[in-house]
């Protein structure tokens, strides 16, 4: 085996392993031996008839992660689709059930269950055939019919420019449901990336910009990073052709050497494992264009094979055996100080785990060593994707890395289509770091995140009563900036409220909603008093008593009358000028 080889798991599709070449495979077959009774598996396939020859990748694909998976429910999924979308054509020209087929072949290769892949075939019918989300239920069951209505657009003509912001506000909701629906969702964005350059320019570039501002930081929050790399490298492509072809012309003459640049390390570090008595594997792990141009900021004159690979060593063994091939790392060639990282104690937001490190290899470069285990791979590259296959879709409700799903759903519903996009980039941005509670929570929040944002991460009652914080001891304001390991003590009051100058530090979507709905209500409540209060000096210099008509719902009676749903709002609209006191008193005058 050379140092480029993948590395495969033997216990997972191959598909699992395949971030240790780099780039990500298009639609891969894995390769796992064939279990369960082939004899009724062909009997199942050959019922598709005609349809086999189109869906036998896909039969393939699905066969070696799920041996007795029921291919006919694939093949008529596959046959009902293509039916629908019959004589419809992508831009490239080519049967537009060519879409749906590649994308259920992309989540075959991560080992996505039946009922996903049913569900990615069927994914475009109803938004753009006859067929209805009845009809899918009918014809599949409940859960394919979740799914597919879960990743629906919605009509443009009705929704108009709150489309885009309430498909995906939708599909948000969908997937704290199931998952599988945002995996469906940037399955099909990945091969909309891919055909991209069939669309007009400006198009490329302004579909691109949207799927990093937000698809892509999805697949980041669920840990599926084969999917991000690439979205991300072609997303690059469509925004930037020129920065695009530059960084792979100088990765590719920077990978060319990467075998007598890596060899002295390698030869090191494999000996250095040997006399640490670890088993491990050492691959030399291409990183993906986009990353290397942000890094570089697109200067790559000198770009060098360390600059374009890190090494990636595969332990056989526990945690304990990470931590023993760190110090043989490290015993081998000279770390740098402060440059470990340790994801193994402390998990990212999205529970990937590896140690991290740089060292000076031999030749006086620079040089980033992954370190992780067998079991560790397949959350480090498929992230929630190696849960939902090994635990099934209704085992990741409550997991610490969904925490952040659930705070989005606290706070979406409240906030207005022309803001929510704008609130979502800011919530999903990257650079997220780490907190603590004094229980020991972990908050994940973005760079740049206050002690105000923590207190809103814990719950809207939390920031609406919070006064400071205490951070590692200390006494705080507010506006405190927090870093990663702080531990953090929200300190609250009771009576307390937000104000106004809370916006100008506010820097999570969370707390900007919440703030500006606490006082939203808060004026409503203050115009309300301030209409009453008119109101009740009016009707008593006429010899009547308010507190007495709303006893009898005149009150109420006369806001319903006027189309107002309480009789606040109909206070609230006469401190503001909409109503008159005159109109008011002769309304109820003759109540």
């Amino acid at each position: 085996m050379t140092a480029l080889d993948p590395v495969r798991p033997t216990t997972l599709p191959a598909a699992f392993a395949a971030g240790l070449g780099g780039a990500v495979p298009r639609p891969v077959t894995p390769r796992l031996p064939v279990r369960g009774r082939p004899a009724r598996r062909r009997r199942r396939a050959a019922a598709g008839g005609g349809a086999l020859p189109a869906v036998a990748p896909l039969l393939a694909a699905h066969r070696a992660a799920y041996p007795d998976a029921d291919e006919g429910e694939l093949l008529r999924g596959y046959e009902v689709a293509e039916r629908l979308h019959r004589g419809q054509l992508r831009k490239s020209g080519a049967p537009y059930i060519t879409h749906p087929l590649a994308v259920a072949m992309i989540l075959a290769g991560m080992g996505m269950d039946t009922t996903t892949l049913v569900a990615a075939l069927l994914h475009d019918t109803v938004e753009d055939t006859p067929y209805t989300v009845g009809e899918v239920r009918a014809d599949f069951g409940e859960q394919v019919a979740v799914l597919v209505d879960g990743v629906t657009k919605l009509d443009g003509e009705r929704w108009g420019d709150r489309a885009e912001a309430e498909t995906l506000r939708k599909i948000v909701l969908a997937a704290a449901a199931d998952l599988r629906v945002l995996v469906i969702k940037l399955a099909d964005r990945l091969h909309n990336l891919r055909t991209l350059g069939f669309q007009p320019a400006h198009k490329r570039a302004r579909y691109a910009a949207a799927s990093q501002e937000l698809l892509v930081p999805f697949a980041e929050r669920l840990g599926i990073h084969m999917l991000k790399r690439e979205m991300d490298d072609l997303a690059f492509a469509a925004r930037d052709p020129g920065g695009h072809a530059a960084t792979a012309r100088a990765v590719r003459a920077a990978l060319r050497g990467a075998e007598p640049a890596f060899g002295a390390a390698l030869g090191r570090l494999r000996a250095s494992l040997a006399a640490h008595r670890v088993r491990a594997r050492v691959a030399i792990r291409p990183r993906h264009l986009y990353a290397v141009h942000q890094e570089r900021e697109g200067e790559l004159a000198g770009l060098r094979p360390c600059d374009a690979a890190r090494l990636l060593v595969l332990i056989d063994g526990g945690e304990q055996d990470c931590y023993v091939a760190l110090g043989a790392v490290h015993a081998a060639m000279h770390p740098i100080a402060g440059r470990v990282k340790d994801f193994i104690a402390l998990p990212k937001f999205n529970m990937y785990r590896s140690l991290h490190t740089r060292v000076i290899s031999p030749d006086g470069d620079l040089l980033d060593v992954i370190i992780r285990s067998r079991a560790m791979h397949p959350v480090a590259e498929y992230g929630i994707v190696a849960h939902l296959r090994e635990a099934g879709p209704g085992a990741v409700a409550g997991r610490r890395d969904l925490v952040w799903l659930s705070r989005l759903l606290a706070w979406e519903p409240d906030a207005p289509s022309a803001a929510f996009l704008d609130s979502l980039r800011a919530d999903l941005a990257a650079g997220d770091v780490a907190v603590f509670t004094p229980a020991g929570e972990v908050v994940a929040l973005p760079s740049g995140a206050t002690a105000l944002d923590l207190a809103y991460a814990l719950g809207p009652e939390t920031g609406d009563l919070c006064i400071g914080a205490l951070v590692n001891g200390r006494l705080a304001a507010l506006s405190a900036e927090l870093r990663g390991g702080n531990v953090v003590e929200i300190l609250t009051e009771p009576g307390a409220a937000p104000s106004e100058d809370w916006l100008r530090f506010a820097v999570t979507a969370p707390a900007r909603v919440h703030i500006r709905r606490s006082l939203e209500r808060r004026r409503a409540e203050e115009a309300a008093a301030g209409g009453r209060a008119r109101l009740r000096r009016a009707l008593a210099g006429r010899g009547a008593d308010l507190l007495a008509a709303e006893a009898r719902g005149v009150s109420l009676a006369v806001a319903r009358d006027l189309g107002y749903g309480e009789a606040d709002d109909m206070y609230a609209a006469l401190a503001a000028g909409s109503l008159t006191v005159e109109d008011l008193l002769a309304r109820f005058a003759r109540a």
